[in-house]
């Protein structure tokens, strides 16, 4: 395909064995990454005892991870298409992982604090970043299955990640996952480092100072759908899913310690489901794909706040195809993104992409929170608004995915809007 030439040189000179090493090694990195995000909040019993902090501070601890990761990539724009993709990659690793040793040796309310920034900073630009490197290695025949490859990291993390973290810091304390996670991403730094291509064709072009780096990514017309298209995305998918297991106790009957069946059985139906996506994507194109599973997760969206009190085997059919379709949809979405951006520009693009990710998702919460009443022993109030809410902004992802074009396509656009 035409729009793909930026991209065939660096593809003659791939071979199949190391792509698949290099994705192998994306793969590990952003299942650590994830399970990093997800433990804190699966750990906020032990650390409130521990550290003596309450429900507010525990929030702080749990958001400041997004909210360092908003204000990162909106740095990261400005530097990281200066310097090859892969040192950039490493470098962003390393980071991830000084982040996470940090929150293994926090002992107070405070250095978890700043662990946790620093995680984040390095970690939410990490995961866009791996995003992005995946549409340069890849072709357009073969990127469906390997982004699906790298999103399936969430369901590992849900069905295996999460669970062993569980249970090591239920063992020996809550630090050690996060240690056992620094330790395991190591090698695949190492291993990243070694197998990944250099990278870095995007260096001849012209450099710019960072402010208008910054700028010109985020005024380029291509870009702003792209980050509109996204955020419409998370922000319905966040408005509703932190909130389902209080709902899920609350109003449907489900014992709390049966919630992680719930999460189990989901994560295991999209571990199957993704990279059957990506193969769609691969074989009937991601519009195609998205203009048919973007409905579907905007009724589960709906149905998954308005289900009635039917108990832990009434709600696993509807929550484990919110998770399977969710993660199918974003396969679909992050295909037709990256074929619209310049590959020259993608380093940056994808780290402000990161920012507006995190923000969206983060703006979803907050919002869904302040309508949201009860929960604490007695039925979670609104919910149902709070899905209709939710399902609308996904539907209207649909208009804005439409206007998300490849790159050759938008280049008379992108141009002008630059100029």
């Amino acid at each position: 395909m035409t729009s793909e030439s930026p991209r065939d040189g660096l593809q003659t000179t791939l071979s199949r064995r190391q792509e698949a090493i290099t994705l192998f090694a994306l793969s590990a990195l952003q299942f650590i990454n994830i399970v990093d995000f997800m433990i804190v909040m699966a750990l906020g019993p032990e650390l409130l005892a521990d550290l003596g902090i309450n429900a507010q501070q525990f929030g702080w601890v749990a958001s400041s991870y997004t909210l360092a990761a908003g204000v990162a990539g909106l740095a990261g724009a400005t530097m990281l298409d200066g310097i090859g993709r892969r040192t950039a990659y490493v470098m962003l690793s390393i980071g991830l992982l000084v982040g996470t040793v940090g929150c293994g040796f926090a002992d107070s309310y405070v250095t978890l604090l700043i662990a946790r920034c620093v995680t984040g900073a390095f970690g939410g630009v990490h995961g866009a970043f791996s995003m992005a490197i995946v549409a340069e290695l890849f072709p357009q025949e073969r990127r469906g299955r390997a982004t699906a490859i790298l999103i399936s990291s969430f369901a590992v993390a849900s069905v295996v990640g999460v669970p062993l973290g569980l249970a090591l810091g239920h063992a020996f304390g809550w630090q050690k996952p996060f240690l056992m996670l620094a330790a395991l991403g190591t090698p695949f730094v190492l291993l990243a480092g070694w197998a990944m291509p250099r990278m870095a064709d995007h260096l001849g072009e012209e450099a710019h100072e960072p402010l208008a780096k910054l700028r010109h990514t985020l005024t380029v017309p291509a870009h702003r759908r792209g980050f509109l298209f996204i955020a419409s995305l998370v922000f319905g998918t966040f408005a509703v899913v932190p909130y389902l297991s209080t709902s899920l106790v609350a109003n449907v009957g489900v014992e709390t310690a049966s919630l992680p069946i719930v999460y189990v059985i989901g994560g295991l139906l999209t571990l199957a489901a993704t990279p059957l996506t990506g193969r769609l994507v691969d074989q009937s194109g991601a519009r195609q794909v998205f203009r048919v599973i973007a409905p579907l997760a905007a009724a589960l969206l709906l149905a998954s706040t308005l289900l009635p009190k039917v108990g832990l085997w009434g709600s696993v059919p509807v929550i484990a195809a919110l998770m399977a379709v969710n993660s199918g949809r974003m396969v679909a979405a992050m295909s037709l993104i990256m074929a619209s951006v310049d590959p020259k520009q993608l380093g940056g693009y994808m780290s402000v992409h990161s920012s507006v990710q995190h923000l969206g998702s983060g703006l979803g919460t907050l919002l869904s929170g302040l309508f949201l009443v009860g929960g604490d022993g007695v039925p979670l109030q609104h919910f149902g608004m709070v899905g209709v809410v939710a399902s609308a902004v996904s539907l209207g992802s649909l208009w804005l995915g439409e206007r998300v074009v490849p790159w050759n396509g938008a280049a008379e656009i992108r141009t002008r809007g630059s100029s």
